[in-house]
């Protein structure tokens, strides 16, 4: 889970462990996992360390903690040169034997392919925080109805979602067609 600032005890108390950690040198190993990632795609390098550790465990008042971490992230834009930085810090169940940096960095860029793919596309293409239903049983029918038509579009193999709309939208008989309400004619 990502912790963010809208749980400042939280927040403050991961950013304090990794700041200023209390562990002395002897102890570093068994209380302290460090990993950096280096990638280049999309026109951009990325640094990412991730820092975990099981140290507040007993402190934090949340159930099953198995650690905490911090992923520290640098991306340099290669054709301008600008440079970001971004610092999250998040808590997990998985136990350090369960789960080293290697293992929480690929959960962690595994939920991006989730929010991308699925939440993003929601939100923007569907236009579901436009939406005006907030009451009973309508904001998670009409989810349940996104979620359907977005998996049936990734199903027939449709990469971008706003031209599977245009598709669709451009003939009632192929929309028709998409929910099997007509024969699929070619």
């Amino acid at each position: 889970m990502v912790v963010k600032q809208n749980q400042p005890e939280l927040y403050h108390a991961l950013q304090l462990l990794f700041d200023q950690p209390p562990w002395l040198k002897q102890e570093q190993a068994s209380e302290y996992q460090r990993e950096r990632f280096t990638n280049k795609g999309h026109g951009r390098r990325e640094v990412r360390i991730l820092e975990s550790s099981p140290t507040l465990c007993d402190y934090l008042d949340w159930p099953s903690v198995g650690q905490v971490f911090r992923r520290q992230c640098e991306r340099l834009v290669l054709k301008t040169g600008a440079i970001s930085h971004e610092t999250t810090y998040g808590i997990t169940s998985l136990q350090p034997e369960q789960a080293g940096p290697v293992q929480l960095e690929t959960l962690c860029r595994g939920h991006w392919t989730i929010a991308n793919r699925v939440h993003y596309v929601r939100d923007v293409t569907m236009g579901e925080d436009a939406n005006q239903a907030h009451r009973g049983h309508a904001p998670p029918a009409l989810t349940a109805r996104r979620n359907a038509i977005l998996s049936l579009l990734r199903r027939l193999g449709w990469a971008n979602i706003a031209a599977a709309f245009r598709h669709y939208g451009a003939s009632v008989e192929r929309a028709l067609a998409l929910i099997g309400a007509l024969p699929a004619r070619l």
